[in-house]
């Protein structure tokens, strides 16, 4: 790999949003790590640009396993210049009534402190290069928490927002800049768990996942004494009031 070949990393790179955001930053000239649990989704998304994407099996809810992947990419790779936290679950039962503790958990472990995991062990290599670019792919249920999310994916992407938000103040003096988005509804896989099906009108008038990929790609091209900390991105069809 050429020494200025900027490297990006991207959780939850499998399916959806990851897997678009992967390969629009592949076509940028990124060279990019992309990361999940699933080994077969993980090669279909690298399959797009096989010369430019390539994988890890990793889970960010076990710390170890992303302080091995982490110390692996620099050690391959010599740099990183970009994290997404793409990764993120929720469940089918979602009321505070009906929620497991267990799975109460794992959402946290996945949404939250799967993005801290992978933040905290990014951040060395990028204050030691003077720049670094962050963005969590949070939604628009980390800033209005609403019976459809659930009480964990909601408080899980609170979570996340102030996750984001922290680290962006504590480190900009450090040239890294975090950036929220926060998408709306999302024609993505995670839709599968939703309570009540969701119908293919109602999936067409969704976001697409490369809508948001563009918008991770924008954050990306811009210059680095730019930052956006937060962004919200819906459809047309969906209130915002």
């Amino acid at each position: 790999m050429s020494g200025t070949q900027r490297v990006a990393l991207v959780t939850g790179g499998g399916s959806g949003i990851g897997a678009a955001v992967a390969q629009r930053l592949a076509g940028d000239g990124y060279r990019v790590v992309v990361a999940g649990r699933r080994a077969a989704e993980l090669a279909r998304t690298a399959s797009a640009a096989p010369q430019q994407i390539s994988t890890a099996v990793v889970d960010v809810a076990n710390r170890g396993a992303v302080e091995g992947w982490i110390a692996g990419v620099l050690s391959e790779l010599g740099r990183i210049d970009v994290l997404v936290n793409c990764a993120g679950m929720n469940t089918v039962r979602r009321t505070v009534a009906d929620l497991s503790a267990a799975d109460w958990q794992r959402v946290m472990e996945v949404n939250a402190s799967g993005a801290f995991h992978c933040i905290q062990c990014v951040l060395p290599a990028m204050r030691s290069r003077g720049s670094g670019t962050i963005i969590n792919i949070s939604s628009v249920a980390g800033i209005r928490a609403v019976p459809l999310g659930g009480v964990a994916y909601n408080a899980s992407k609170f979570a996340m927002t102030a996750l984001g938000t922290t680290v962006g103040e504590e480190e900009r003096p450090n040239g890294i800049r975090v950036s929220n988005i926060f998408p709306g509804e999302v024609d993505t896989p995670i839709l599968e768990a939703r309570p009540t099906p969701v119908t293919p009108e109602h999936r067409a008038r969704m976001l697409q996942p490369d809508d948001v990929a563009a918008t991770v790609g924008l954050i990306c091209q811009l210059p680095p004494r730019v930052r956006i900390p937060e962004l919200v991105i819906i459809p047309l069809s969906q209130s915002f009031a």
